[in-house]
């Protein structure tokens, strides 16, 4: 990224690094899977191919991921165990979730025809993630019993509710007949205080919380350590909280900033046009509109090469203001509408490895603050794509990599204008998509009147494009009553 005199902006970027010697789990789990379950019309109470599907995902994680050591998965969830010395991307936890739960759910689009040769992707599939902090090897070894407990607890009683419904039943019936309520405590007025409860049954099949099991898989010993003797009882409370989690601070502005992992080498793999790919980056674009319409929340995005930063209203609620919940579950759809859509853009080419992007959020107190980060954005924006253009002019003239950094060294804004005009080129005359970024954000129809979700590449740094769109950042104020004015002496994007 590049230096500007909005890069004080960095300052809000918390570090969330988990703490060794703890182990760091990843749960990833179905982003409303019930409904995207019933619209791609699978089986119930168990789709063997579904979960086949998940299980060739989690393999790719292993696969893909090498700090990766142990996952366990049941219906729509999947838990990965991380190697206890890892540094995976500094041990940080937004980082990690985030990573995870891309790759995730790309392999799970790339590979949806392999299970399901015969059924569409009508919905996308996403997914929530987050990060649990095992402090030791007894609480690795509850964690794993109580999500193992869970898949036992859940089959039973989703086999029942759909033998139920199969014969006859409603599924409000069906619920009916399965709720089982115990007393807890009485009130001072005698009044019984009830609590639903499951039963459970006990299944034959290999616990994978028993020393038995663990103790005897030498990969997973020496990675983690050695397990105690198997557990009978677990209180969810008590693992719960180890959950890596917080809450962003109330009456801030959320950012969350998705950034491509290893897209020199994807670009590479797949052929795009250097500086830039004109049919790449509308594929972002397109992925950015999406989640302006399926998250109300957003209220803006601003895009770049690989990376996006997408805008949550200040009084957002979002999941209750969770960053795992938020980050996971906006990164995690990108992804998937990424591979989705990758056909619309790219119809002759299939990519070799599924893309990914990790992500992270920010808080920002002031609309001016926001309006900084915004502007550094752009203008890292303005500084790569000057330099790109430069540096593969020079390599398509002849020169080497090596020698077109040498050349580029030091250099600034004139210099570099200097040499383009060598080459007959006029900077301000390239596609402002390119020089500027995609601004995405809602906007009334001149025709309809109605809402619609619009791309525009515009300078955001000027004053003047939030002063015609108002209500982007606040609908009842006036942004710029609330902004300090820049002064007239605006950055020129030249």
């Amino acid at each position: 990224m590049a230096n500007s005199k909005y890069e004080y902006v960095k300052c809000f970027e918390a570090e969330d690094e988990v703490m060794y010697p703890n182990i760091i789990v990843v749960q990833i789990d179905g982003r409303d899977f019930g409904s995207f379950s019933e619209k791609q019309g699978f089986e119930k109470p168990n789709d063997e191919k579904a979960l086949n599907l998940m299980n060739a995902c989690a393999i790719k994680v292993l696969e893909n991921f090498s700090d990766v050591i142990f996952a366990y998965g049941f219906s729509d969830e999947y838990s990965f165990v991380l190697k206890k010395e890892t540094t995976f991307y500094q041990r940080r936890a937004s980082k990690i979730l985030s990573i995870i739960v891309s790759f995730f759910s790309s392999t799970f689009v790339t590979k949806w025809k392999e299970f399901f040769s015969q059924k569409e992707l009508s919905v996308s599939p996403s997914f929530h993630s987050r990060v649990i902090s095992c402090a030791s090897m007894e609480v690795l070894q509850a964690y794993l019993l109580w999500r193992q407990t869970e898949c036992h607890t859940s089959n039973l009683y989703n086999t029942c509710l759909w033998k139920l419904v199969v014969s006859g039943k409603s599924k409000k019936e069906a619920k009916e007949i399965l709720k089982v309520e115990d007393i807890v405590k009485y009130r001072e007025n005698g009044t019984p205080v009830k609590r639903l409860r499951k039963k459970a049954v006990i299944v034959h099949s290999e616990n994978i919380a028993t020393k038995g099991f663990w103790n005897n898989y030498s990969c997973l010993t020496e990675e983690l350590g050695l397990l105690a003797e198997g557990i009978n009882k677990i209180k969810p409370e008590y693992l719960r909280s180890f959950q890596f989690e917080s809450k962003l601070m109330l009456s801030t502005w959320i950012v969350v900033r998705i950034d491509g992992c290893h897209f020199h080498r994807f670009c590479e793999d797949n052929g795009f046009q250097k500086p830039n790919d004109e049919q790449a980056l509308n594929l972002m674009n397109s992925c950015a509109v999406s989640l302006l319409e399926m998250f109300k929340d957003i209220i803006f995005a601003y895009g770049v090469s690989d990376e996006y930063s997408f805008v949550l209203k200040k009084e957002s609620l979002l999941y209750q203001r969770r960053p795992s919940e938020i980050v996971s579950a906006i990164v995690s759809l990108f992804s998937a509408m990424y591979v989705m859509k990758w056909k619309e853009f790219f119809p002759e080419k299939e990519f070799k490895e599924p893309p990914y992007f990790d992500g992270r959020s920010i808080c920002y107190p002031s609309s001016e603050i926001l309006r900084d980060y915004l502007a550094w954005r752009q203008v890292d924006c303005h500084i790569n794509n000057q330099y790109n253009t430069c540096f593969w002019l020079l390599v398509k003239s002849g020169k080497s990599r090596t020698e077109a950094q040498i050349s580029l060294k030091g250099t600034q804004t004139q210099e570099k204008n200097e040499l383009l005009a060598q080459f007959d080129i006029d900077y301000n005359a390239l596609p402002i998509m390119f020089r500027m970024g995609s601004s995405v954000f809602q906007d009334k129809d001149e025709l309809t009147g109605n809402d619609e979700v619009v791309v525009e590449h515009c300078n955001i740094i000027d004053t003047s494009f939030w002063k015609e769109h108002p209500r982007i950042l606040d609908e009842e104020e006036p942004l710029l009553t609330i902004l300090r004015p820049h002064s007239n002496k605006m950055l020129r994007l030249s």
